[in-house]
């Protein structure tokens, strides 16, 4: 497929990758939102491209580029001009991109002969090679650790650079199954972009992307991670602390990071990572530019690889903190459970008043926990705050005993991603109780937690200390089950002598938590 060259008049007043993004609007504008989102579709601002493609450091005469889901070409274009730019040695170019959808297609496929006219003008010829096909079906062999007669040879790359498709996969979709080395559980396709393009890489080649930060902790991307950061070795991160301004034209809500690393199979780990960040495109360019060793951010040898992503020395001080804490939930016996109610099962169980003729249990829902408070009832409508307890419900009910719950989303409106109430037996007279399915549970199994385990350990959990810390490494509004397992927790003796001295001042508000905390945990120093 073959469209008219741009004239040369427009070559030179036009930058490439303006070009292509001129075209990214237009596109935007003829599908609809729904269209964009069911697609993954969140095209790059110029100004980003432009960031990205300022963190490659080549210098050969000649390269390899691989664009694994190319849009409209803005990222392949922004990269190429800071090349000219950087590198009076480049004398060549071959450039693959890969883009499913046929309109997208047809302006990428006009985006690189702009941008090979726009080369010719400064003594530089390309090749492109742009395929209408799913990237990873077509690159599938190369997650194959030993190749059969019947894989393709694939010719390693100098460079990726990539904004892939953010959605996430069925477990039986074609590209889980080829890419089961990375997958843990419900996989997002965006870390199968990433990860695949690693193994597609020459040693020492150079890695660009901007994704979703969900990859940098939890048990879905744990083997993503393995993978991932066992092929490449870090150095240069970009946080996005805004939800909202990075990708704001196409109305994406979204913690973004970019990330840049090089191909190493022979990882080292005493070298730095250059971590910055910005709110959104407005002050990108007056950054926050922090360095913490490679060793401090991720622990290549660890077996959660935990990727943090501390932007100030504040954030460092927190993070050695929770490094040094000794303890863990499985470490003191305690477990974190989802509540067993879910609602629109057991609606026949469900009731909003208290009568006296059936046998009822309190119903706790995600709005009746507060900050280091419980409140109920809350009257709302379809949240009956009481459930029967029957023969039938017994199954989904828990026995009233000492409790931490915890929400396990945040809303747009919470100020902190951890709220957490104490709960304890005597404040209501049952044999069990309810937690709907919105809310964690803390408890001890076979046992039962102290007064003062259960104020301390949520006072901990509601602290800016521990809400600081939960966002250094998690982008994510709902609060896993499984980070809070992994998580350390301070020595349980410290935890019962900060539950006793909030209960001895009867004084619960955060005000007073975050004060005590201070006591023990202020932050220091930090080493690096």
């Amino acid at each position: 497929m073959k469209n008219k060259s741009p004239k040369a008049s427009s070559i030179q007043m036009e930058l490439p990758s303006q070009f292509a993004d001129q075209l990214g609007v237009k596109y935007a504008s003829s599908v609809d939102q729904s269209h964009k989102k069911r697609n993954g579709q969140f095209f790059t601002p110029v100004e980003i491209a432009t960031f990205m493609a300022s963190l490659s450091e080549f210098e050969g005469d000649s390269l390899r580029i691989l664009d694994p889901g190319c849009g409209t070409g803005v990222l392949s274009c922004a990269l190429v001009e800071k090349l000219v730019c950087s590198n009076k040695n480049l004398k060549y170019i071959e450039l693959v991109g890969y883009e499913t959808e046929q309109k997208l297609f047809s302006t990428a496929h006009q985006s690189f002969e702009y941008l090979k006219e726009w080369l010719q003008g400064n003594n530089i010829s390309m090749n492109f090679k742009l395929h209408n096909a799913d990237f990873v079906l077509h690159n599938a062999d190369a997650f194959k650790e030993s190749h059969d007669l019947f894989s393709k040879e694939i010719e390693p790359f100098d460079l990726v650079i990539s904004n892939p498709p953010y959605f996430k996969l069925s477990i039986n979709d074609k590209r889980t199954v080829v890419s089961k080395v990375v997958i843990n559980g419900h996989p997002n396709i965006y870390a199968i972009f990433m990860a695949l393009s690693a193994k597609m890489l020459k040693e020492k080649g150079e890695l660009i992307f901007i994704t979703p930060r969900s990859y940098a902790a939890g048990s879905y991307f744990k083997q993503f991670r393995k993978y991932f950061f066992n092929l490449i070795d870090l150095q240069r991160v970009h946080l996005f602390v805004s939800r909202k301004d990075t990708f704001s034209r196409d109305k994406v809500l979204q913690e973004t990071v970019i990330i840049k690393g090089t191909r190493n199979t022979k990882q080292e780990r005493n070298t730095n990572v250059i971590i910055s960040s910005s709110g959104g495109l407005k002050d990108l360019q007056d950054a926050r530019v922090k360095i913490f060793s490679k060793r401090f951010i991720i622990d290549i040898h660890s077996d959660e690889k935990i990727l943090y992503l501390p932007t100030s020395d504040y954030e460092g001080k927190i993070v050695q903190i929770f490094k040094k804490w000794p303890g863990t939930l499985h470490k003191y016996n305690i477990k974190i459970s989802t509540g067993p109610v879910v609602a629109f099962r057991s609606w026949d169980h469900i009731k909003n008043e208290y009568n006296d003729t059936d046998k009822m249990a309190p119903l706790f829902w995600m709005h009746n926990v507060k900050k280091m408070i419980l409140e109920w009832p809350v009257i709302k409508p379809n949240k009956g705050q009481y459930i029967a307890v029957t023969e039938k419900s017994k199954s989904i009910l828990i026995p009233n005993k000492n409790y931490i719950f915890l929400r396990r989303f945040s809303s747009k409106d919470d100020k902190n991603r951890l709220i957490a109430a104490p709960y304890f037996c005597n404040y209501i007279n049952a044999e069990y109780i309810g937690v709907e399915n919105k809310v964690n549970y803390i408890y001890r199994p076979n046992g039962h937690l102290e007064r003062n385990e259960v104020v301390g350990l949520c006072a901990i959990l509601n602290s800016s200390l521990f809400d600081n810390y939960f966002r250094i490494f998690n982008g994510n509004v709902n609060v896993s089950a499984t980070e809070l397992r992994e998580m350390t927790v301070p020595s349980l003796d410290i935890i019962k002598e900060i539950g006793d001295t909030i209960i001895l001042s009867n004084d619960f508000s955060m005000k007073n938590v975050n004060s005590i905390l201070d006591k023990y945990f202020k932050p220091t120093t930090v080493h690096e």
